[in-house]
């Protein structure tokens, strides 16, 4: 049954003016100071998801968004503040973007976070989006396929320092350790220092194309999967994809095990003051995401409309409606959303996570109040029964 409530907030500051009349994405730029709000805001989201009984916030690693969308450069630093400002609230990696990290490096910074906020971080890792940020650190991500094959190999390394005293690699793009004399003898094998406390170490990534390449790898390595962005929109696909996997894996698990779904919500007292007010949410999500491909259905002369001012709706850019009925927005009274969720739970009966967030350029002031609506309305439908 569905009872633990994330969300994912990616790292927007306030923007100010906001949806399709507003300043196009591209010509946003903001000062260091302004785009350095972002932590304070991040702190008093974590503060107030941690009294009201939230599960997990989910952060987002980006670089380099000087148009103040997704500010987060550093993930697991993030967590271990956090950690020390909330009591219970556990702190999501969604996601440490592998290729632009060492894998070694990586593996060492989530061990020494894991054991400094006494296992309330949680690892998760994915193979990004923005070629900006990925080929600035000198990873592929125009070639896809070169993309995968060394992330692939990366969470290989993560997972062998992880889980053995003693590691070697050798592949395609890693020799570890390199073989050279050190201190008397001949370096054979590395140990991470530290290792990460609690295992087997819980990891995350994100499901897009549910291929059957990509569910094979993450079932491999006990990775659970986030339905999120485009593939929410399609989710009965990706997830008996994933099911399937398990199956291939030799495992059976209940539809909807090991996943959650990931929907952009926002309550009112009303469905039609809802959407109202989510709209220039909505519209300021498609000026950044459909560009990159994560508007699903959007035809290019729709992403070109969407990058100007105005005249969204002569060029038949989809409403958020449009995605409301495919599933992946929701705007309503807390009493729909409740019905809502409990229908995926009634069709994922495997499945205890749901990921409700609020949509990218929402005002802090208006995420806390969504979030403390759903802590008081919506998740008690959802405890379990007493014993």
């Amino acid at each position: 049954m569905i009872d633990k409530f994330t969300t994912v907030y990616p790292g927007h500051i306030d923007l100010g003016d906001l949806g399709q009349d507003a300043t196009p994405a591209n010509e946003r730029r903001y000062s260091s100071e302004r785009l350095a709000s972002v932590f304070e805001k991040t702190e008093a989201v974590a503060r107030k998801m941690d009294a009201m009984g939230w599960h997990t916030l989910w952060l987002a690693e980006h670089h380099f968004q000087h148009e103040g969308y997704e500010c987060l450069p550093n993930l697991l630093m993030m967590a271990v503040h956090l950690a020390h400002v909330t009591k219970r609230l556990r702190i999501g990696c969604g996601f440490n973007i592998t290729p632009m990290w060492h894998p070694l490096r990586l593996a060492e910074d989530y061990a020494t976070a894991d054991i400094l906020t006494r296992g309330r971080t949680v690892f998760g890792v994915g193979r990004g989006y923005h070629t900006r940020e990925v080929e600035t650190f000198g990873a592929p991500m125009l070639d896809q396929e070169a993309n995968r094959e060394l992330f692939e190999e990366q969470v290989e390394i993560i997972f062998k320092a992880f889980l053995q005293e003693r590691f070697s690699h050798h592949g395609k793009h890693y020799t570890l350790p390199p073989e050279v004399p050190y201190r008397g003898y001949q370096l054979k094998d590395l140990t991470l220092v530290p290792r990460p406390v609690h295992r087997p170490v819980e990891c995350w990534q994100p499901i897009v194309s549910a291929s059957p390449r990509g569910l094979d790898f993450m079932v491999r390595h006990g990775i659970k999967g986030s339905v999120g962005g485009g593939a929410s929109t399609m989710q009965e696909g990706p997830i008996h994809a994933y099911q399937q996997a398990a199956a291939r894996a030799g495992r059976e698990i209940e539809l909807g095990q090991d996943l959650q779904i990931g929907i952009f919500f926002h309550l009112a007292r009303s469905r039609e003051q809802a959407i109202r007010e989510i709209t220039p949410f909505y519209e300021e999500h498609v000026k950044m995401f459909a560009p990159l491909g994560f508007v699903p259905g959007i035809t290019p002369p729709q992403v070109a409309a969407a990058a100007r001012r105005g005249g969204w709706a002569a060029a038949g850019v989809p409403t958020v409606q449009h995605y409301m009925k495919l599933g992946a927005w929701f705007a309503g009274t807390p009493e729909q959303l409740v019905e809502h969720v409990k229908g995926l739970e009634s069709r994922y009966p495997g499945m205890e996570h749901v990921n409700l967030s609020t949509s990218l350029a929402t005002p802090q002031a208006v995420m806390l109040e969504q979030f403390q609506w759903v802590a008081e309305e919506v998740m008690p439908a959802f405890k379990p029964p007493p014993r």
